[in-house]
């Protein structure tokens, strides 16, 4: 299916696309009549005065306008959640958990979603949720979307091809996909199962952070984000559409496919990044830079310089610094950390933190490498040392990341997390080494 699928490439570019000719209106956006007897619709991620370098609109040219639906009635939210998290108090706690189990009983994307964490208002537009998939089924006359924030796939396992409004796009573990606030999709599984992260950002959009003296080039590039080219879907029946809206979920009947864009041109449409294109930047001279140098995406907030989320990774790179503790080294932070691990094993976790498992460090929650590791590094050959066949990532916020109910009190907390920094070793002496 890569290999059949076609893109177009560059982030946030004002693009045009169509599945049949000439659906594409020219030299305006609503002509009196629409070719193939089309319906101009108008989508807006943004306020319609927003300033021209933050706008994002599309213009979508579909069979049927949106809103030819049913009437929404509330369907159980079932292990959703949406900030503000009230339901258990937030502690202070390092925390960390096992990977979900991939569901016996048959389940499709919308029913496998479970929520670990959430911060901000939903309402207010301001903070994330963070969740966990879990499918081994395609979602069947069945759509869905999401009018609570943008949603960030990070796949840990498994592939999975995203029909959407503007097009079909795949994804699989070691890529990335985003999916625009309020677009209707549909997940296909392409393997018997899968299982992932997602970070649904309530905030401003996500957009690539500035390079500063590094200059033109490095970190991720425009021209390496994919978009998908217009494909539509023709189909009658009986089909049901699921919304997520102020926190809750709905359903409504509709008759045909909410799929049916045969053309569209703007720039705000879904996406995706292979994180292998990726170009890391570290240290060639000493000491253990910070996270932010490897932030792929990120969601600004009223404060400039404090991300809303910045999504950063951990890939396969070189590390040789010298006279250094190389791993990272024990801090507090103002910032909220919640991590997972697609692949392999993180430098500074040799053992609990697990492929789609997670963890979370909260502001001012002290963490860093686990005895074993300090000791390890503390003591190792610096010699030029390539990491491989790791892949693990961060959602960094600036505000505090509260765990659901679920997350404090299911099965997959580890609740020995703690012991592994319990075996570390004074070494005070009162004597100055040599």
């Amino acid at each position: 299916m890569n290999n059949e699928l076609q893109y177009m490439t560059g982030f946030g570019n004002e693009f045009e696309t169509e599945a049949l000719p000439g659906a594409l209106p020219i030299g305006q956006f609503s002509p009196q009549k629409v070719k193939y007897d089309l319906y101009a619709e108008q989508f807006s991620t943004t306020a319609f005065t927003a300033p021209r370098a933050d706008n994002r609109r599309t213009w979508f040219y579909r069979i049927r306008p949106s809103v030819i639906q049913g009437d929404y009635t509330p369907i159980d939210n079932g292990l959703i959640r949406t900030a503000p998290i009230t339901e258990v108090p937030t502690p202070p706690t390092m925390l960390r958990w096992d990977p979900i189990d991939i569901p016996t009983k048959p389940t499709d994307f919308i029913d496998g979603l479970v929520t670990m964490a959430a911060n901000g208002s939903a309402n207010a537009q301001t903070g994330i949720g963070i969740h966990i998939y879990v499918a081994n089924k395609s979602m069947q006359h069945r759509y869905f979307y999401n009018a609570d924030g943008e949603m960030l796939f990070v796949p840990q396992q498994g592939e999975l091809l995203l029909r959407t409004e503007c097009g079909i796009l795949t994804v699989r573990a070691g890529e990335i996909a985003v999916i625009p606030r309020g677009i209707k999709f549909a997940v296909d599984l392409l393997t018997d199962t899968a299982r992932g992260y997602i970070c649904e950002n309530y905030g401003h959009a996500y957009i690539l952070p500035e390079r500063g003296p590094v200059g033109a080039n490095g970190y991720a590039n425009d021209r390496d984000f994919h978009y998908p080219v217009a494909a539509f879907e023709d189909i009658e029946g009986d089909f049901e559409l699921v919304a997520k809206f102020n926190g809750n979920m709905f359903r409504c009947d509709i008759g045909h496919s909410p799929l049916d864009v045969v053309a569209w041109t703007g720039n705000s449409a879904p996406y995706k990044y292979d994180l292998a294109r990726f170009n890391v930047m570290n240290t060639v001279s000493y000491d253990h830079p910070d996270p932010s140098i490897f932030t792929v995406l990120t969601s600004p907030s009223g404060t400039e310089g404090v991300a809303n989320i910045d999504f950063a990774i951990f890939p396969p790179r070189w590390m040789v610094a010298e006279n250094t503790f190389r791993p990272p080294y024990y801090h507090r932070n103002i910032m909220s950390e919640f991590m997972g691990l697609i692949e392999g094993v993180y430098d500074a976790k040799e053992h609990g933190f697990v492929p789609g498992g997670s963890s979370l460090h909260n502001c001012m929650s002290p963490h860093g490498p686990e005895a074993n590791v300090f000791e390890k590094a503390s003591n190792a050959e610096l010699e030029p040392q390539r990491y491989e066949n790791t892949l693990a990532f961060m959602f960094e916020s600036r505000y505090v990341i509260s765990p659901t109910k679920y997350a404090l009190e299911g099965k997959e907390r580890q609740p020995n997390y703690t012991d592994c920094w319990r075996t570390i070793k004074k070494h005070f002496t009162g004597k100055q080494d040599v």
